[in-house]
């Protein structure tokens, strides 16, 4: 199946495909191209992204532990975030069948490149924008319908669990090249079989999954929700409300403030109608679990997929990590049993 081809079934036959560009690949498994496009209709775009898709496009990239799908999640889920009117690109064919699919561009500049250039106080603009937006999408998306696959994929505690572990295989021994003591394994496995179980019991919600500066497009240069549109959704879920929040204001790949980062947790909360203080404890509580599972995953990416491009995230993964354990009471046994096995990190 020509890439012609596609392009015709599309927009018609008077399309014509121009050049064909590959785009940056990212953690994922699919490829992207950017691709330009000549027609006489008005109503055919000048460009189009490509996605082409891996032999096994129907599991995910990230663990879910139910990849037993009768349709691309990442189009299931794009159709009920479009129904509930959020800013998605655009699916103008739908070849799943073929391992292709043709979207709407939505440009160059992620949020992550468009900060770049920014001052604090525009930082800070911006990421008022993108919490709002977040806000949006968790009321919008909240209960998940039924037919939408977010629905019935749950991050609990099956899943927390095994990223845990996956940092304790990836994070820990693979990086450090080390095999852990039996004992301490033990201790471990107690000690996070707790700490799954807490974070299971907090309150649930829509989870994108990895909602940060590098899966935001910008799309207009003023800081406001309806300038920004949200890829990457192809893993949502169900699962803690805050889950969300933490991979958006701890994302590995931009520094924010302290007094920045509590003024748009309470934004946040503010937007949602819920309390500040106990959006805070489950942002605390979030932040270990996700910065110790991307640490290693940053390092199963390198050694397994052949992608070293993570590898300086890791460290500033667990000083998130450092300094959400400093922030929560109690969990003693966790902080004894991080330090143990990685001081120089913890």
């Amino acid at each position: 199946m020509t890439l012609h081809v596609l392009i015709k079934e599309a927009f018609g036959q008077n399309t014509s495909l121009l050049s064909r560009t590959e785009m940056e690949k990212g953690a994922s498994s699919r490829r992207y191209f950017r691709v330009i496009l000549s027609s006489n209709g008005a109503d055919t775009p000048q460009n189009v992204v490509q996605m082409v898709l891996p032999y096994d496009a129907m599991k995910s990239d990230e663990a879910s532990h139910d990849d037993d799908f009768d349709e691309l999640p990442f189009v299931n889920v794009q159709r009920h975030m479009a129904a509930a009117g959020l800013p998605v690109p655009r699916i103008f064919l739908d070849a799943t069948d073929r391992g292709h699919l043709l979207l709407e561009d939505l440009g160059q500049v992620t949020l992550n490149a468009n900060l770049k250039s920014k001052s604090i106080e525009e930082v800070e603009d911006w990421y008022n924008a993108t919490v709002d937006l977040l806000s949006t999408m968790h009321d919008a998306m909240w209960p998940v319908p039924n037919a939408c696959f977010a629905a019935n994929r749950y991050f609990g505690y099956e899943l927390l669990r095994w990223e845990l572990d996956h940092f304790r295989e990836w994070g820990v021994e693979k990086r450090l090249g080390i095999t852990l003591e039996s004992k301490i394994r033990q201790q471990m496995d107690a000690v996070f079989d707790r700490y799954a179980a807490e974070i299971d019991a907090l309150p649930k919600g829509f989870v994108h999954r990895d909602y940060q500066s590098r899966n935001l497009m910008v799309t207009a240069d003023a800081p406001n929700p309806s300038h920004l549109s949200i890829i990457d959704f192809q893993d949502a879920l169900t699962g803690p409300r805050t889950y969300d929040l933490v991979a958006l204001l701890n994302d590995s790949y931009v520094d924010l403030p302290f007094d920045m980062q509590q003024r748009l947790i309470a934004r946040y909360a503010q937007n949602r109608g819920l309390s500040a203080s106990e959006i805070e404890h489950e942002f605390n509580l979030i932040t270990i679990q996700r910065k110790l599972k991307d640490g290693g995953r940053f390092v199963f990416i390198d050694q397994v997929k052949g992608d070293p491009s993570f590898l300086p995230f890791v460290k500033k993964s667990y000083s998130r990590v450092k300094s959400a354990l400093l922030r929560i009471s109690g969990h003693d046994k966790l902080k004894a049993l991080l330090r143990q096995v990685d001081p120089e990190n913890f």
